[in-house]
């Protein structure tokens, strides 16, 4: 709150300065420019979606795990110590995920403002399937400099008529108006069928018993290299292109889930330490992000994250770190991985994703993906990163994911805090919300054995 007010005070003070700013780059131009600060002529292409290109990405599983030999030891410190218990283990965190900024996701600025949000009335929620309330909270920041840098931020609480503090899921949705323009582009049933599940997860979430905050984290942040001159991470660096560790666009939008947690800790009619985050393919990046950076988060429902969420960098199957480097994805990293895809290899990544989960120890995290269409995601790749992380919910005293091939489709793996589970389906976290929710409220009745 305190950097908000600087903001405020110093546009007041200041107003327009009628200086003009210079017209955004293009996603091209800024990947372009990102890569001569790196002093990198060409990068390795990405996989190809597409099976009969010469680029297809693997799909064959004998070809997948070469890398895996160079998978850096999970109990191993950042200086080559042995890890050896939980005490170990949190001393080792902070550098840790020093090196996750350094290297993926990008620093978040010291001057990045605290956001105040200023709650509307409530109304009552028609068709939730149980009596609940909605809210809408708002929040504005001023530019000091540069008016077209304001932001307006929004996120909409839904909370279930109780007496007691209940839990509250932070759900980061798409836009509706992706869904919106894709109405044209896809058939029919499908649309239907996404409104449908869309209806469904907030019915569940209500019935039993918990609320749910839903951000559009691209209002935060724009999904697109052009938009880094813009949103939260334009804000901050007053429109200027990024230095090679300046946080991208997933670590922007998992600032934003923090921002809506720091509110509801405050919030009496939620319960401070039953709040969870959840995300979907690019969200489900940027929700493991929340939950391995914040420790405040009480759970994790992790769907369909991939490469740069839970799936395993060093795995050659789907889609590689070639394309979260190229021009259409690199807003989400910070500047400095984009060398791993030109001079630099995977295997000369310094962390790998069973890390980034093993951050999340020993708090309830659920691994989820669906069993249709999916490779490109790779299945398999998140259940290992899960069995990989394991040794690190083991120093806590608490169960993970003891198997390293992929169980029946149905068949979660959800004995252990750290768990997985294959649906029947797409690309999509709809049939696994239930399984969430009775996955973490049973977890939370298992208190940390270390505690």
């Amino acid at each position: 709150m305190r950097n908000l007010f600087r903001y405020t005070l110093l546009a007041f003070l200041l107003g327009q300065t009628g200086i003009a700013q210079p017209a955004p780059l293009t996603p091209d131009q800024d990947h372009a420019q990102l890569l001569h600060v790196l002093g990198i002529e060409n990068l390795r292409r990405g996989a190809d979606g597409n099976a009969d290109s010469p680029f297809a990405a693997n799909t064959d599983e004998t070809k997948a795990n070469a890398a895996l030999t160079s998978l850096p030891p999970l109990l191993q410190s950042v200086g080559g110590r042995p890890i050896a218990s939980a005490t170990d283990w949190e001393a080792n965190r902070p550098a840790l995920l020093n090196t996750f900024s350094q290297e993926i996701y990008g620093y978040v600025p010291g001057a990045a403002p605290e956001l105040y949000w200023q709650a509307g009335s409530t109304t009552p929620l028609a068709n939730s399937g149980a009596a609940a309330v909605r809210q809408q909270f708002t929040s504005a920041l001023v530019h000091p400099e540069n008016a077209a840098l304001n932001l307006s931020l929004n996120f909409t609480l839904v909370l279930p008529k109780s007496n007691k503090p209940v839990p509250v899921v932070v759900v980061m949705s798409f836009d509706p108006g992706i869904w919106e323009r894709f109405r044209d582009r896809m058939p029919a049933e499908r649309y239907a069928q996404i409104q449908a599940d869309n209806a469904r997860w907030r019915k569940q979430v209500v019935n039993a018993g918990w609320g749910y905050a839903e951000i559009i984290p691209t209002e935060f942040q724009a999904d697109s290299g052009d938009g880094l001159s813009q949103g939260i991470i334009g804000f901050v660096n007053n429109g200027k292109p990024r230095n090679p560790t300046d946080w991208g666009a997933l670590r922007a939008w998992a600032w934003s889930a923090s921002q809506v947690l720091t509110y509801l800790q405050t919030d009496s009619r939620v319960a401070a330490n039953k709040i969870s985050v959840h995300g979907h393919s690019r969200f489900g990046k940027a929700a493991l992000v929340a939950m391995a950076f914040d420790s405040r988060f009480a759970a994790g429902f992790i769907s369909s994250s991939g490469e740069g969420g839970a799936k395993l960098w060093r795995r050659n199957f789907g889609e590689q770190v070639g394309n979260i480097a190229g021009a259409g994805e690199y807003h989400w990293m910070a500047g400095n991985f984009v060398k791993y895809a030109g001079p630099q290899t995977v295997s000369d990544l310094p962390v790998d994703a069973h890390q980034l989960l093993a951050l999340c120890a020993p708090r309830p995290v659920l691994v989820s993906v669906g069993s249709q269409g999916e490779s490109w995601v790779d299945p398999k790749g998140m259940l290992l990163a899960a069995y990989h992380a394991t040794p690190a919910y083991a120093l806590f005293g608490e169960k993970g994911v003891t198997q390293n091939e992929l169980p029946p489709v149905g068949n979660g793996l959800l004995a252990g805090k750290l768990a997985f589970r294959q649906h029947e389906g797409g690309h999509t976290p709809a049939p696994n919300w239930k399984t969430f929710i009775n996955f973490a409220s049973r977890q939370w009745a298992s208190p940390n054995k270390h505690e």
